[in-house]
């Protein structure tokens, strides 16, 4: 928590001007229990009416003042806490895009959406307290015992003895529950993972019939989230009436002491009253600090979890060179587009690898096909070319340069990718392809949605490229969806083009179209294509067929189905022998 307090240094002002506002505030409470005595034992002894008037004038005066105090300071904590919350927010926003996969896959979605949302309010709340009352109870409660003192030494020796119990519960509630509340955020986050999969996934779940397992799910989980609260709350709710009885315990002892005192003429009665309302502050602010203490401890707990992901170091390491493909000659040796050498990738705590010593060549311009059974590595090769993951053995050339030595945002910016699952964003057509570059023209937006084979729907769509796309893309279909990313991805004019199964959701006449326009645009784009279908790969200049995360076979179609036992189950899955002969 400590190394997020940085986020406090464009507010010093503010964070200095609250506590000391409060104090102030706090000082002038501290005169009233006086001003209170002397009202007593001097005005209402000795029936001075003005004397009565000129001291509820000044009690006015220390309300009104302690209120403008009050004010000012609550106005700058708020201020300052705010500030707090919103530089926290973007800085964890901030860290968290330059994750790559593996740190996203480890962390998990659910928790990092806890960390940017209940977990910084939660800090902000602790920030915006402590600089209200972290100084102001504790002042108020020594001062107390300080003021007490002035008035009779004897009687407040009271004070000595009830101010360290009260510090004794205080503080030993809050080393127990700290860990407690640490608890209760992760509980949260289970919740939190299991509405979020049940939003997402609602669809199959009502399909399969399983929104009863999935509500006994989310109790269960919703009530491990509730037992947890309610015993660090049981362990919480321990503070007031322990402090209560206490302080009562010291207004009891006051009042004898007292009675005894002023019988015998060494306490006045206006004293008496004034010690007891100065155990009366001290218990009020001991409750006010024990609440604070309970949202400090959370507040302390959620600020430790936010650390601990900005502590998160991404292992890749960025490189300098920029990408930049017009520099190779297109003559006899020159630099292939991509190129794999003894390639093997295993996932972060994964028990085996996922791919297994890839050596491949791909020249610029050529279409290369990848195909395989599910399992087999696809779409984790494709992933390596815009360095979504580095291979833990061998290494990937890119334009002849390992990809490690490239600037990430250069490189990929030379790479057009079209993942597995289609995903758009909120917003019109014409916003969602210019993802792919932001400066695009009207006529190159256009031929990205012809070469995708998009225009077709997207001209009978109200208002055209002006068509407003719902969260998720939930008012278009899968293959609507697929060709608008693959048109996305087209905007930017790649020199890498990756399709990664993008096209499963066309059929067949649509898959055809959109392999020959992407073909006829050029012979310097390179493509990627992976799928399921040997109709979609089989015109591809190179395949490469995966089997158990290693290369079971490269060559052209015909060449495969000579020479490759793994590419002809595949493929005569799909086409009958006696169809595949006729062919």
């Amino acid at each position: 928590m400590r190394s997020l307090l940085i986020y406090l240094k464009d507010y010093k002002k503010e964070t200095i001007l609250a506590p000391l506002f409060k104090m102030l505030e706090a000082s002038f409470e501290l005169f009233v229990p006086l001003v209170m005595a002397a009202v007593i034992d001097v005005g209402i002894a000795g029936r001075d009416k003005p004397y009565i008037v000129k001291m509820c004038l000044v009690l006015i005066a220390l309300g009104i003042i302690g209120l403008v105090c009050s004010i000012t300071a609550q106005y700058f904590s708020a201020k300052a806490a705010a500030g707090f919350g919103t530089g926290v927010r973007h800085a964890l926003f901030k860290h968290i895009q330059s994750f790559t996969f593996t740190e996203m896959d480890t962390v998990g979605s659910s928790t990092l959406i806890t960390r940017m949302t209940s977990d910084i309010n939660q800090a902000q709340s602790g920030v915006n307290l402590v600089l209200r009352l972290f100084l102001r109870s504790p002042f108020i409660v020594f001062g107390a015992m300080v003021m007490a003192f002035t008035v009779d030494v004897k009687a407040a020796l009271i004070f000595v003895v009830v101010i360290p119990l009260l510090s004794v519960i205080v503080f030993g509630i809050m080393l127990i529950t700290m860990p407690m509340y640490r608890k209760v955020q992760s509980n949260l986050d289970s919740v939190l993972l299991t509405t979020r999969e049940n939003l997402a996934g609602a669809r199959v779940i009502r399909a399969f019939n399983k929104e009863p397992d999935e509500r006994k799910r989310f109790e269960r989980e919703n009530q491990a989230l509730t037992d947890a609260q309610k015993f660090v709350g049981r362990i919480s709710g321990l503070m007031n009436p322990l402090t209560y009885i206490i302080v009562n315990g010291g207004i009891i002892a006051l009042i004898y002491a007292g009675a005894l005192r002023v019988q015998v003429g060494d306490l006045t009665q206006g004293e008496v009253v004034a010690l007891i309302n100065y155990m009366s502050q001290i218990l009020v602010e001991l409750v006010k600090l024990a609440n604070l203490i309970i949202t400090v401890t959370k507040a302390v707990a959620c600020g430790n979890r936010i650390e601990n992901v900005l502590k998160i170091r991404p292992e890749m390491e960025n490189g300098k060179k920029q990408c930049d493909p017009a520099r190779i000659s297109g003559g006899e040796g020159a630099c292939p587009a991509v190129e794999f050498s003894h390639v093997s990738l295993t996932y972060k705590d994964a028990a085996a690898e996922s791919l297994t010593d890839l050596t491949f060549r791909v020249e610029r311009g050529q279409t290369v096909g990848i195909i395989g059974g599910t399992g087999s590595g696809k779409s984790s090769l494709v992933n390596l070319i815009p360095r979504f993951y580095d291979a833990t053995a061998g290494e990937v050339k890119v334009f002849g340069e390992a990809i490690k030595e490239y600037d990430v945002e250069s490189l990929r910016s030379r790479i057009g990718v079209v993942l597995q699952k289609a995903l758009l964003f909120k917003g019109t057509i014409e916003e969602s392809l210019r993802w792919g570059n932001e400066n695009a023209t009207e006529e190159e937006l256009e031929e990205a949605l012809k070469i995708s084979q998009a225009k077709e729907f997207v001209d009978t769509k109200p208002g055209g490229m002006g068509f407003r796309i719902e969260q998720g893309g939930r008012n278009l279909s899968g293959g609507q969806k697929q060709r608008l990313t693959i048109a996305r991805a087209l905007v930017r004019r790649p020199d890498i083009l990756i399709l990664d199964d993008s096209a499963s959701a066309l059929d067949f006449a649509t898959d055809a179209a959109l392999r020959s326009a992407i073909r006829g645009m050029g012979d310097e784009l390179t493509v990627f294509i992976v799928s399921q279908r040997a109709a979609s790969i089989q015109y591809a200049d190179l395949i490469l067929v995966l089997e158990d995360g290693k290369i079971a076979g490269t060559g052209t179609h015909a060449e495969l189905l000579d020479t490759c036992p793994a590419y002809q189950e595949i493929y005569y899955s799909q086409f009958p022998k006696e169809v595949a002969s006729n062919g």
